[in-house]
């Protein structure tokens, strides 16, 4: 019996690109192979030469149609099968491969903004909901709205078998984060994006928008971010503190680097209130949420572990920033 194959892959607009799907119908026995679309219409060609092709590179179950039928994240190619400038996944399995060898994995935490008829969702129509305080991790109907997407959300992961690890209510009535991970850079950054299709998607169903937006509303409220936890086989082993300060001293280094692709508007979250570090500075410490990399408690009890940066934005792209990590602590670490 035939079934059904959702083509997922990201688009060039600019400056923050979209998730863009469409759905082909598979003969039974046969894979999803390559497919095509119109790159006119996603501002990745222009209409004289407008096909781009779609290579899947990551498959798993759909959870929002039924047993048979499979999600297909794609990268986007040329028609001569070349990685499409649009293409920033082509630039990460690159990286991969050239420090396999130092293991490098990811944990993501995903902050995003539930929006309705132009504001957050359970903000009053005109005015403002109650000050920042009783929403992170908050219970109660009158301050924790969207909670029945987030639940519909988490299942879906779930059944879909992405490397969700939870859920929590943030710090602005209307926002919430999932974490993805721990995971490779590839398989972390192939996840996030689904499970961000997957928010997107299930969010249609009740009228709501779930942004990616780093500064939703202006002033006294906290942006989004996409915090990125990291480490290498070195990091994770016996002694690994020192490794730990050489990544964060590796980073610091490249700042303007890593800012360059942590996400389009990053001047208006960093400002060094709402638990950030200024854009503009780089620091590290121990259970600081006001630095730029944040090492948590326990890591720096048992030596070893994880750094987490939190500079990035909810809109980042996940295929840039954990290419910019490899690329600089790994790169590092084997002198190149």
């Amino acid at each position: 019996m035939p079934y059904q194959a959702e083509y997922i892959w990201i688009d060039g607009t600019e400056p923050s690109p979209l998730l863009r799907s469409k759905t082909r119908i598979v003969p039974d026995g046969k894979e999803p192979g390559i497919w095509g679309f119109d790159g006119s219409s996603t501002n990745q060609a222009l209409g004289h030469d407008s096909d781009c092709v779609l290579r899947p590179v990551y498959t798993c179950p759909d959870p929002l149609r039924g047993p048979n039928d499979i999600l297909v994240m794609c990268e986007v190619e040329l028609t001569d099968y070349s990685p499409h400038p649009t293409n920033t996944r082509a630039k990460l399995r690159a990286q991969v491969e050239q420090f396999a060898d130092q293991e490098p994995m990811f944990g993501i935490e995903q902050e995003y903004t539930f929006m309705k008829d132009g504001r957050p969702l359970g903000w009053p129509v005109s005015g403002y909901p109650a000050p920042q305080g009783p929403y992170y991790c908050g219970v109660g109907g009158d301050k924790m709205p969207g909670r029945e997407i987030v639940e519909l959300h988490t299942a879906a992961c779930i059944d879909a078998g992405i490397g969700i690890e939870g859920t929590n209510a943030e710090v602005m009535m209307g926002q919430w984060e999932f974490q993805v991970g721990v995971l490779s850079p590839l398989d972390v950054s192939d996840q996030l994006w689904v499970a961000r299709w997957l928010l997107f998607r299930i969010a249609e169903d009740f009228g709501v928008f779930a942004t990616l937006e780093p500064k939703p509303i202006l002033g006294d409220w906290n942006g989004a971010g996409a915090h990125t936890n990291f480490s290498t086989k070195a990091m994770r082993e016996d002694g690994g503190w020192d490794a730990i300060i050489a990544g964060c001293e590796a980073i610091g280094k490249r700042v303007d680097e890593h800012i360059a692709v942590y996400g389009v508007g990053i001047e208006s979250r960093l400002t060094g209130a709402h638990e950030t570090a200024h854009f503009t500075k780089f620091s590290y410490g121990t259970s600081d949420r006001g630095a730029s990399i944040r090492i948590p408690w326990k890591v720096a009890v048992d030596k070893k572990g994880w750094l987490e940066d939190r500079r990035p934005n909810a809109n980042m792209d996940p295929y840039e920033v954990t290419a910019a990590m490899v690329e600089t602590v790994c790169g590092d670490a084997a002198g190149k």
